[in-house]
């Protein structure tokens, strides 16, 4: 049988890339034959009802057309919907600012290539990340990395340096660790308590972020478990002199950061302290939280292994 897809397309996404590019995709998706409804995201998040609304006309193939933020929102819009979507499978053609997720797997920027690895209909089941905000009714589910801290604190600063491309986050954290002021956090997990003056703590299930940064240490998108790093302080010394080892992944080797591994925890942040929270680079929020695993809750359509 024939596969039906429903395409949900960011036009803003990569500062406008998308819509300059999607006349050559659309092409190119003619030209391998793909039988195809496409939606365009008109507001913010919008490509979460988009999915909702492909799952109730009984589409079970959603491509998402855009970066990382994109992804995040098609797969809020699947986890909430009350639709099973076991047997959904999720693929991107990416063309975003960032794309940290697509990294993981291997999945090539160039959109003629993507689309080839959309047509193999390879797909693999992912875990998905669930965060419940305290004081909050709000809840975000992640793909790729969630974090409190610096890092959430970069990616409310970053939007002025969007046209940086890929190095805004870099820009972002340069400029912005000399005067961040670091939060008391209480953190349960695996049956003990620890008490932190955090810098940095983030929870990975993939292996990049912040435009191509392994911060993580030991991650498998598919165990059960978060890749946990946690980092106390770090001068911008140590920063720059440790830039290569933000993209080759050393900098987890160093004494300054600790790694574990959990399937679920509970931050509370105490003092009175202002921590930001951010899911697969967006900002969603301020304060404490619960994380909670979902085990390989999703298919995503990546490339096939090599023999």
């Amino acid at each position: 049988m024939d596969i039906k897809w429903f395409v949900i397309v960011n036009p803003v996404a990569g500062n406008g890339e998308t819509a300059q590019k999607w006349h050559e995709i659309e092409e190119e998706l003619k030209q391998q034959k793909f039988d195809y409804k496409v939606a365009f995201s008109e507001y913010k998040s919008h490509e979460s009802v988009l999915v909702q609304s492909a799952l109730e006309e009984g589409y079970t193939h959603i491509i998402c057309v855009g970066g990382d933020g994109t992804l995040h929102n098609v797969v809020n819009g699947l986890m909430n919907s009350p639709k099973s979507v076991q047997q959904v499978k999720l693929g991107i053609i990416p063309l975003g600012t960032g794309n940290d997720w697509i990294k993981t797997y291997n999945i090539e920027k160039d959109y003629k290539l993507a689309i080839q690895i959309l047509k193999n209909n390879n797909a693999v089941f992912q875990d998905i990340g669930f965060l419940k905000l305290d004081n909050s009714k709000q809840h975000v589910y992640f793909n790729n990395l969630a974090g409190i801290g610096f890092d959430g604190y970069v990616v409310h600063k970053v939007h002025h340096y969007k046209k940086m491309g890929v190095l805004a986050y870099l820009v972002g954290a340069l400029v912005s660790i000399a005067g961040y002021k670091r939060a008391h956090l209480k953190i349960e997990m695996n049956g003990s308590t620890m008490h932190l003056k955090s810098l940095l703590f983030l929870m990975g299930l993939c292996e990049y972020c912040g435009g191509g940064m392994k911060l993580t240490k030991k991650v498998d998108p598919s165990d059960g478990l978060f890749d946990i790093t946690s980092v106390e302080k770090i001068t911008f010394l140590q920063l720059v002199t440790n830039l290569t080892g933000l993209f080759n992944g050393n900098i987890t080797q160093k004494k300054f950061v600790k790694n574990f591994k959990t399937d679920a925890l509970k931050v509370t942040l105490l003092k009175g302290d202002k921590a930001y929270i951010q899911a697969d680079g967006e900002l969603i929020g301020i304060g404490g939280f619960e994380l909670k695993m979902h085990a390989k809750a999703l298919q995503f359509i990546v490339p096939k292994p090599k023999s």
